[in-house]
């Protein structure tokens, strides 16, 4: 049992739970010598994007091969991906869900009449090769990793502990001299909601699997949690971020009352539903007809757009009732259908309405090909780096399949080098102190400043983007930003104010590298 002090020692340090960060702590775990934290802001470890992702991961289907999936890799990114790490996930990829899923942590897959491994094919797969357990493909395997975290004692699972800063020494040392050492991370600050203090954390290393930043964005189909918090820390620290203009919209997210509500895997349109407009019209033939709703995500979401405007409609909507049985409907997508039946939409019977929303951030921590960041003892894995596999725009289940591998290799990485390194003297690192602090957070101006983040995101920072509307983005992010720093200067510290600081920051990240890059590419679509 760990002692929960003002100081907690460890040899790893794991900042998020998902997919990524769970396998990294169970590998590192095989050597019970090894003291590993794994903190999570959430109450309960499976609310991670991992835990929300319905489609699945990518496997190894029939006449498929490490070539293939490449190629498919590359023309999803439009050919911006980084061609080592691609090759990387589509060699070792397969093989880990393999020896990891399916052998030792005994994930359910969906399996077909034969009781073999069924397969299904999303958009842009040039074979079906993507294993699910029917729509809910992320749960399960949460649930097996969560339930594997529990049986090491060496691993120790901190739940409801938000991370506020990375600690380095060049920014929290007190021997000033540690200026001019390289940038490193030795641990960091976390915040705990129940005895409502702020622990320090020290580590010989530190993972980053803080998921993605969609909250940022009016519409989209990330838990409450995705508020961009590793980027912002990693950011404050001195981590070097590429790509931050790649943010992935998902076509079809169940539209309700101006909302996105929940959201409506890309593994409908695999098999066989149709794209319909305000009129009943099928549409993706005019914007994509190679493709039609099989096109890239970034096709299809802007396709929607396009044509949502073209006919004044608030949604488009999803036709799976034509084309599939009630009962498989039923049977192969039951999470989908009881949410929509929430809503008085049943789609075995009818069409559903969707709107595209904010999905995936394809940029990121900069990292290497062992998922390294240009900081000494710094690691980021998931959807928080930037190995550059997705290039411009993300395959479909190709995600879970990037966290585990680099779960896996950062594990493999850190192991090599823990005997090399110790944890930085204590004495060296002050406790955490509020100065300045005045007044309670006032919930009102947190929500009202999270509501102007994401309506200056959606509209300006959006789908189709331009060299106007972001320089508005910029302007106003600035001042907000500068508001929100004295409000967190000046207030207690709490779960809401650190999300706040940091998605304030994740914004202005996303929006200034929009704004740098001219070039269409993938989701990044400047209309100018």
């Amino acid at each position: 049992m760990l002692e929960m002090t003002e100081l907690l020692t460890c040899d790893v340090l794991i900042i998020g739970c998902g997919i990524a960060g769970a396998t990294a702590a169970l590998e590192l775990a095989r050597d019970p010598s090894l003291r590993i934290i794994v903190v999570t802001k959430a109450e309960d470890p499976h609310d991670t994007n991992t835990w929300h992702a319905q489609g699945g991961i990518i496997y190894k289907g029939d006449e498929d091969s490490p070539d293939k999936l490449a190629a498919d890799l590359i023309r999803a990114g439009d050919d911006m991906n980084n061609r080592r790490a691609v090759r990387i996930l589509a060699e070792d990829g397969p093989r880990l869900v393999r020896e990891l899923l399916i052998e030792k942590y005994k994930v359910p897959f969906t399996l077909d009449a034969d009781c073999n491994l069924e397969f299904t094919r999303e958009a842009a797969h040039s074979v079906s090769r993507i294993l699910h357990a029917n729509d809910a493909t992320g749960r399960a395997i949460q649930e097996q990793l969560v339930k594997a975290l529990h049986t090491h004692d060496n691993i120790h699972l901190l739940t409801d502990h938000t991370a506020v800063d990375l600690l380095t020494p060049a920014h929290h040392s007190l021997d000033r001299l540690a200026n001019y050492e390289p940038l490193s991370c030795v641990g960091a600050y976390v915040y705990d909601q129940h005895a409502l203090c702020v622990r320090r954390v020290l580590a010989k290393t530190t993972v980053l699997a803080t998921g993605g930043l969609g909250q940022i964005f009016l519409y989209t189909s990330n838990p409450s949690g995705a508020t961009g918090d590793g980027l912002a820390m990693a950011d404050r620290a001195g981590a070097r971020i590429i790509n931050a203009e790649y943010v992935q919209f998902h076509p079809t997210t169940f539209y309700h009352q101006g909302q996105a509500r929940f959201l409506v895997s890309e593994a409908l349109r695999g098999e066989g539903a149709r794209l319909l407009n305000s009129r009943g019209e099928r549409f993706m033939e005019r914007y994509a007809p190679e493709w039609k709703e099989l096109a890239p995500r970034d096709v299809v979401a802007r396709s929607i757009h396009l044509e949502m405007l073209r006919t004044g409609s608030p949604c488009v909507y999803l036709d799976i009732a034509s084309v599939m049985p009630a009962a498989r409907i039923a049977e192969r997508f039951p999470t989908i259908r009881g949410y929509c039946q929430e809503y008085d939409v049943d789609p075995a019977h009818e069409p559903i309405p969707v709107v595209p929303a904010a999905h995936y951030f394809c940029g990121g921590i900069w990292v290497d090909e062992w998922g390294i960041t240009n900081m000494e003892r710094l690691y980021a894995i998931g959807e928080v780096s930037c190995t550059g596999v997705h290039g411009a725009n993300r395959l479909g289940s190709a995600s879970l399949l990037e966290g585990l591998v680099w779960g896996d290799r950062a594990a493999q990485d850190i192991r090599r080098r823990l005997p090399d390194l110790s944890v930085y003297p204590q004495d060296k690192i002050p406790p955490w102190r509020e100065t300045g602090v005045t007044d309670e957070a006032d919930p009102v101006l947190v929500e009202n400043d999270m509501l102007t983040i994401r309506h200056t995101m959606w509209y300006y920072v959006g789908l189709v983007r331009s060299q106007k509307r972001l320089g508005r983005a910029l302007g106003d992010l600035s001042v907000l930003q500068q508001d929100i720093d004295k409000f967190y200067r000046t207030s207690r510290m709490n779960e809401r104010v650190i999300s706040l600081r940091n998605a304030v920051l994740a914004a202005t990240i996303v929006a200034r590298s929009a704004w740098a890059n001219p070039e269409s590419h993938g989701c990044h679509f400047r209309e100018d």
